[in-house]
């Protein structure tokens, strides 16, 4: 099976590499081909791999020691257990999907073999990330992804906005990553080891040490490796306040939109989490630390949701309060949960994000919500589609999204980690909000009048526009109709529609109350959640029952009626709203403001302080005083010396009386 692993990370990095070097010569039909071939042999190998691994057959070991520094190995190896099997198939198929998707999407796009070497790229290294067994081969796949992601969501580099985006994506992924790189340090230091089973199985014998942190005040070495490593997660899974790159990063184009919200990048902090769960296990102070900044990511990301009127933008920060749920699951120790949810929100987020890009291409590139509306007529694949989406999304049962969100908020009320209060508020609080933004996303997008006709709307034709636009792509004439998309877009979103459906009931029994994860998440006996729920579990039906009758049900119901009265009934309440909250409106559609205070404190922060050292340090200290000031002292001593050598004789001998003179008086003194 060494071989099948090896094929399955391989293949995408292998269309990458042919179609990256020799795209322009093969053309676009060969080199699409080539990288979907790539993914689409990897899907069918994780397949396998998943069959394999549920007949009980596990691998973990090394296939290449780069180098070896005293004790510390520093190797290649997978680890194959259920928890990467699992996510080795949720990758390979949403990349599938995306990859078959992007025919369409990029179809008149001059950089299409770019972006398909790039979105191979991408896959290959989320599966190294997912199948390493050591902390190297973790930190390769990480930083890959990072810089994968920085060329993709800056793909179209004439734009200043995405050249702005990526650089964003970049810097705020660097301070996570500085996180990261600690904890990995510490876990160098103290235990000698990075290899996983090494590590873990060290770990309960250094649950008592101390760390000096300085100010006399020591931590517990594994909270502080714990909350480091955590740090990364929330660079990469865009946790408050690392999040800000998140819904900047739409400037790329949907298909990479769709991959890195839904299967890769930002679900790469989940799973990490969820691999460290021997190590979060025994420090609560971390859990609770993860669960604060979860429940904040998903009530606030949830509040900004809805005053977003670019359809891309609610569904991106719908990812990031659905992040939040995941990382609120981790903190409460329902790992599984927290996994299950990363699964089924993987195929109804990429379903939305593409349905969505379906949308756009209708519309010639428009994504401003405000000039859409009623094309349900025009576009009966993508609205059904998006219907199902969006259901999952709210949490309506019999959907997915309902049985893994639920499964959240339930293991967050059995729960007694600290902040599991908060979190319990914040979670259920988001049901009503997620449920409301993205109903009103639908409605404003296929309800209603339409809006894509009007003279005011009809920019999306002329000159100004074009200036904005995705680039490679051409406008249609004036006034023509929306058309639904060809069935390259619309298959990937009918074939992302069906998990969305049935993934939840058809899978909550075997990966959430079975013992499907096995030794690969480990949770401590003091955090019983999990094991209450498994108690309690009488099947996907019972589990639909008890939902009806619970709270977080009727708030999904709740935000659909009121996006329904406001985006379809009486469409003049939004401005009235808008106008009597106008502060708390402000507030949310200036994301807090806390992206203007990034750029007051730390861009302008920074700018301040390079423009400080530039005048005082290297204008006043290195070159006045220095350079300059060397310069004007050799000058002024030659000025003083040209006196001396006048060519009198008498100016001669008064210098050497002077110099006698001097010589003596020193002479004299040292004795």
């Amino acid at each position: 099976m060494q071989q099948l692993y090896l094929l399955v990370a391989l293949a995408p990095l292998a269309g990458a590499i042919v179609v990256g070097l020799g795209g322009s010569k093969l053309g676009r039909a060969a080199s699409h081909w080539i990288c979907i071939l790539g993914v689409a042999v990897s899907f069918a190998g994780s397949g396998i791999v998943l069959r394999d691994v549920l007949a009980g057959h596990a691998f973990n070991g090394d296939l290449y020691v780069w180098m070896t520094s005293g004790n510390v190995k520093f190797a290649i190896g997978f680890l194959i257990d259920p928890l990467t099997a699992l996510m080795m198939v949720v990758v390979t198929f949403v990349s599938l999907m995306v990859h078959i998707y992007t025919i369409g999407y990029m179809a008149d796009d001059p950089g299409y073999t770019r972006f398909f070497s790039y979105i191979s790229l991408f896959t290959f290294s989320m599966l190294m990330l997912v199948m390493a067994n050591n902390f190297l081969q973790l930190f390769f796949g990480w930083e890959a992804v990072g810089l994968v992601s920085y060329l993709l969501i800056g793909f179209w580099f004439t734009r200043p906005t995405a050249i702005y985006a990526n650089l964003k994506a970049f810097l705020a992924n660097r301070v996570g990553d500085f996180g990261f790189v600690l904890g990995i340090g510490l876990i160098v230091a103290f235990f000698g080891s990075l290899d996983y089973t090494t590590v873990f199985g060290a770990a309960p014998k250094l649950a008592t040490t101390m760390l000096d942190v300085g100010a006399g005040a020591p931590w517990p070495l594994l909270t502080a490796v714990c909350i480091a490593l955590f740090v990364g997660a929330m660079g990469k899974s865009a946790q408050v306040p690392l999040h800000v790159w998140l819904p900047d990063s739409m400037e790329g184009p949907t298909p990479i939109s769709a991959l890195i919200h839904a299967a890769t990048m930002v679900t790469a902090g989940i799973f990490m989490v969820a691999r460290m769960s021997p190590l979060f296990e025994l420090s609560d102070t971390a859990l609770s630390f993860v669960t604060v900044i979860g429940a904040t990511t998903a009530l606030f990301m949830a509040l900004l949701g809805i005053v977003q009127n670019d359809i891309k933008r609610v569904i991106a920060y719908s990812t990031l309060s659905q992040l939040g749920y995941m990382t609120v699951a981790l903190g409460v120790s329902a790992y599984p949960a927290a996994i299950f949810h990363l699964m089924t929100h993987a195929f109804f987020k990429a379903l939305l994000f593409l349905g969505a890009g379906s949308v756009i291409i209708a519309l010639h590139h428009e994504q401003d919500l405000r000039k859409m509306g009623g094309l349900r007529r025009y576009m009966p694949v993508t609205y059904a589609t998006m219907w199902v989406g969006s259901l999952a999304l709210a949490g309506i049962p019999p959907f997915a999204g309902f049985f893994s969100k639920d499964a959240i908020i339930d293991a967050v009320q059995l729960s007694s980690v600290g902040g599991h209060a908060y979190a319990q508020f914040a979670v259920t609080a988001a049901v009503f909000l997620t449920a409301f933004y993205t109903f009103r996303m639908l409605f404003m997008a296929f309800h209603g009048e339409e809006r894509f006709r009007h003279s005011e709307a009809a920019h999306i034709h002329d000159d100004a526009k074009q200036a904005h636009e995705e680039p490679g792509h051409e406008q249609n004439g004036h006034g023509e109709a929306p058309r639904e998309s060809p069935l390259v877009i619309t298959v990937p979103l009918v074939l992302l529609a069906i998990p969305s459906l049935y993934a939840g009931w058809a899978y909550i029994d075997k990966v959430l109350f079975g013992d499907y994860f096995g030794g690969s998440i480990a949770i401590a006996a003091q955090h019983g959640g999990m094991a209450t729920m498994h108690d309690e579990w009488h099947g996907a039906v019972p589990f639909i029952e008890h939902g009806l009758l619970g709270l977080p049900f009727w708030l999904a119901v709740a935000g659909i009626a009121t996006a329904w009265l406001l985006y379809v009934k009486r469409t003049d309440l939004p401005a009235k709203i808008q106008a009597r909250t106008g502060a708390l409106y402000a507030v949310l559609i200036n994301n807090y403001y806390i992206d203007r205070f990034n750029d007051w404190l730390f861009a302008g922060g920074f700018r301040r302080i390079g423009t400080l050292f530039s005048n005082v340090g290297d204008r006043s200290i290195i070159d006045g005083f220095f350079v300059n000031g060397s310069a004007r002292l050799v000058g002024a001593t030659s000025a003083l010396l040209r006196k001396v050598q006048s060519g009198y004789v008498y100016h001669y001998a008064f210098t050497m009386i002077i110099g006698v003179f001097a010589l003596l008086t020193w002479w004299v003194a040292a004795r």
